[in-house]
């Protein structure tokens, strides 16, 4: 049964019709892109249906019908809008995917772009003429029925589509970006869009149409820029600013001055963009900005951290920004984008716990401890819960799974009716007909109605009876080693009473990490990665792989493939700068 929102409109292209005719839109309000070069564009909220409904036509005349799908292999933001937008006009259903824009790594990213378009069954690969050359290979992987076309060649002159859009009908297929396992298709309705869009944009975000405007640099091929700064805004009447990604990495001071000087309300950005410009943002720079228009800068999409959020607060002060606007978020693709929001202006809060507890699966409040960041609480008409193995709700401060139930949370994996059950299922206590649960596979915990996040369940490095989360060792390593955010991943393995690592279940588990690094500097990263290591978390490690600069495997958005990365260690197919092990594997465990 679909829930309609009470207050966006049913589907995205009635949302973007509705702009058109909205007064507020009768000035210069819209999207204004800016292009590598720095130069701006608008695309004006007033002009955007017919622009979309023309291109809707456009893409019908290869002989695509209603239903088809069609993979958006676009970098160029404007381009991407338009095309997103004309797909669903026309009826058929974008599946937005990460645009190759450099010859590096391209035999990886031809075999992982063909598994989205197999996977996704899309009739046509739709690019730009720039990149043409890059996506084309695709086709050497799968057969695409209308082949790969560029933008430039669609034509003009076939009028405008006016299909009837329903809020059950798909409106796009999200692909999650593959951190712990292939990547898979969300299918996500115009129903989930309204309902995640009213959601964050309405009664998270309490968006005022006259005064907001958003600024983002994020992928817009994934959910937390599409959904948060394109179709959110869309169905909400918020204008935006929209940054190449690329921009951003070359010039993070960038991103500040586009809230500085088109007067920003709102953005959002994951951790290591806060720690990266509060590193490399000068005093002049800070000196040069006025954020006192800023009232939202969120965080998510991976974990938190205490520390970055407060140094990034410290080091704009001066520009008159205000820790308040400090708003950390859950969310992910299967549940459209947002879970949980902080409420507005109550900036960060943590909840510092017993770490020894956590790792046992009790969230011990501890002065001093370790902080986990609070998340905030579900949005009205949605429900989270924190279960065991056993789909058992558990008690506050008890470590669990994550479960999300509500209009948000979507239809499953596109074509994969195995993995959609084992996924979005009840959970025990509840009734007949009940909707089902979204199983996040994040671990967590509650504190009265609020959510804080542990780690991903599938990635848990357990030694010795005790829980350790690998996005904590990483994080911990980049901070007090020689090893960059980022380019550090860990995982264990398990090793046999003849000390040798198996690649079954079973024997002992152990910690390894495999760090980045050039060879002449590789003694020092492993002496340094397993001090951190043995001083924040009592553990010693097994081994500290240094690999060349840029071959560790990520995903389109730049995570770490922990599962991947552990397989090729497994496998001895690690690209290795120096085999040399930094501990002897009997080595005792450091006292805490």
């Amino acid at each position: 049964m679909t829930v309609s929102p009470r207050h966006v409109a049913p589907t995205l292209v009635d949302a973007v019709r509705a702009l058109a005719q909205d007064g507020l839109n009768a000035g210069e309000r819209g999207f204004v892109f800016v292009r590598p070069d720095g130069t701006e564009r608008l695309v004006a909220f007033r002009d955007m249906a017919a622009l979309a409904a023309r291109r809707g036509a456009s893409l019908r005349a290869l002989g695509l019908e209603r239903g088809d799908r069609v993979a958006l292999v676009i970098g160029d933001g404007e381009q991407f809008v338009l095309s997103l937008l004309a797909a669903q006009f026309a009826g058929l259903v974008p599946v937005p995917m990460f645009p190759q824009m450099s010859p590096k790594n391209v035999d990886a990213y031809h075999a992982a772009a063909a598994h989205i378009v197999r996977a996704s069954g899309a009739a046509v690969v739709l690019t730009t003429e720039a990149n043409r050359s890059f996506v084309a290979p695709i086709g050497e992987h799968v057969a695409v029925r209308r082949g790969v076309v560029a933008i430039e060649a669609l034509g003009e002159g076939h009028g405008a589509v006016d299909e009837r859009i329903s809020p059950d009908d798909l409106a796009l297929i999200q692909f999650t970006s593959g951190s712990t396992s292939s990547p898979k298709g969300v299918a996500v309705t115009h129903a989930n869009l309204a309902a995640n869009a009213e959601a964050f944009m309405i009664h998270g975000l309490r968006r005022d149409p006259a005064v907001d405007k958003g600024v983002s640099w994020l992928p817009l091929f994934h959910d937390m820029g599409l959904i948060g700064f394109v179709v959110g805004p869309l169905f909400t009447n918020v204008p935006c600013v929209l940054l190449p990604a690329a921009s951003f990495v070359r010039a993070p001071s960038l991103w500040l001055e586009k809230i500085h000087r088109h007067r920003g309300t709102i953005t959002y950005a994951p951790t290591f963009a806060y720690a990266l410009v509060a590193k490399r943002l000068k005093d002049d720079d800070v000196a040069s900005l006025d954020l006192t228009c800023l009232r939202v800068a969120g965080c998510g999409a991976e974990p938190i951290r205490a520390r970055v959020l407060r140094e990034f607060a410290r080091r704009l002060a001066p520009s008159g920004f205000d820790a308040r606007a400090l708003l950390p978020s859950y969310g992910m693709a299967e549940a459209t984008l947002a879970v949980t929001f902080m409420p507005l202006q109550s900036g960060m809060q943590t909840d510092p716990v017993d770490l020894g507890a956590l790792g046992s699966g009790a969230a011990t409040p501890l002065d001093g401890g370790v902080e986990v960041v609070d998340c905030g609480r579900a949005f009205p008409e949605h429900a989270i819960a924190i279960v065991d193995d056993d789909g058992r709700r558990l008690s506050d401060r008890r470590v669990g799974q994550i479960v999300f139930r509500g209009p948000s949370v979507t239809q499953g994996y596109y074509g994969q009716p195995e993995l959609t059950s084992a996924t979005f299922k009840a959970i025990a206590g509840d009734a007949p007909g009940d909707a089902p649960w979204l199983h996040t596979g994040d671990l967590g915990y509650t504190v009265g109605e609020h959510l804080f996040v542990c780690g991903r369940a599938k990635d848990l490095i357990i030694v010795r009876g005790r829980n350790y989360y690998p996005s904590d060792i990483e994080w911990a390593v980049g901070e007090g080693s020689k090893i960059r955010r980022g380019n550090v991943v860990a995982f264990s393995v398990a090793v046999d009473d003849r000390g040798r690592v198996v690649a079954t279940p079973g024997g002992e588990e152990q910690l390894v990490l495999c760090c980045e690094g050039v060879a002449a500097e590789a003694r020092a990263i492993q002496e340094s990665v397993s001090a951190t290591v043995a001083d924040r978390f009592g553990l010693a490690v097994r081994e500290v792989v240094v690999v060349p600069p840029a071959t560790l495997p990520r995903t389109s958005s730049g995570k770490p493939r922990r599962r991947e990365t552990r397989q090729l260690y497994l496998d001895g197919a690690l690209s290795r700068t120096d085999r040399a092990s930094t501990m002897d594997v009997a080595s005792a465990e450091p006292s805490r």
